[in-house]
């Protein structure tokens, strides 16, 4: 994923070619056509000047100046203060508060399973792929009357649930047919050109 650049990135991004948290950030970026540097980098063999920069070693890190983050909640809020056009999160402090609950239930209900489904048992990869079928076959009909979710604009939870639909078929998630609005939702969210743009060569093969 190459992001244009008109002037010398003020920022660093460690990404990681296939992780949803990674993923997730550079969506953010490619919405608001931010220059970053984009580094990936192998979680088996990471680069020297990111774990002195990161008591964690993990991806996504962003560095702005003399600015570490590296929990990629933190930075796609960080992002969208920053830059504020297009905004992703909304302005009024009690809608605000509901987005960020509902990110952290996604964070916590089915991000925190994708570990499972790539480095567990057989029982705990079935029950991981249950939860986030459940999950998303659950909130199916809010996709009904809104183009994104529950808003009619694209927003940080988009970008937090575009990585994890994008996944679906890599990780043995076949969705039942009253899932339908969800799979239509996901068509929206991938043929948006920033999304296109923010997959890396990896991603794209691995894509639904």
């Amino acid at each position: 994923m190459a992001t244009v650049a008109t002037r010398r990135p003020v920022m660093t991004l460690y990404s990681e070619d296939n992780c949803p948290l990674s993923h997730r950030v550079r969506i953010v970026l490619e919405e608001k056509s931010i220059t970053a540097d984009v580094i990936s980098v192998d979680k088996n063999n990471l680069p020297e000047d990111l774990i002195d920069l990161n008591p964690y070693s993990s991806v996504p890190t962003l560095v702005d100046r003399d600015l570490v983050l590296y929990n990629s909640q933190i930075i796609v809020e960080y992002l969208d203060e920053r830059y504020p056009h297009p905004p992703l999160m909304p302005v009024d402090p009690v809608s605000r508060a509901r987005s960020r609950m509902m990110l952290h239930r996604i964070e916590l209900d089915w991000y925190g399973v994708l570990g499972d489904l790539t480095g567990g048992s057989s029982t705990k990869v079935a029950a991981a792929r249950k939860t986030i079928q459940d999950g998303l076959t659950l909130i199916a009909p809010i996709f009904v009357k809104k183009a994104f979710f529950m808003s009619d604009d694209f927003s940080l939870i988009d970008c937090t649930l575009a990585p994890l639909l994008w996944r679906l078929s890599h990780y043995g998630i076949k969705l039942p047919a009253q899932a339908k609005p969800v799979q239509e939702y996901a068509d929206r969210l991938f043929s948006r050109e920033a999304f296109q743009a923010s997959l890396t060569e990896a991603e794209k093969e691995i894509g639904s």
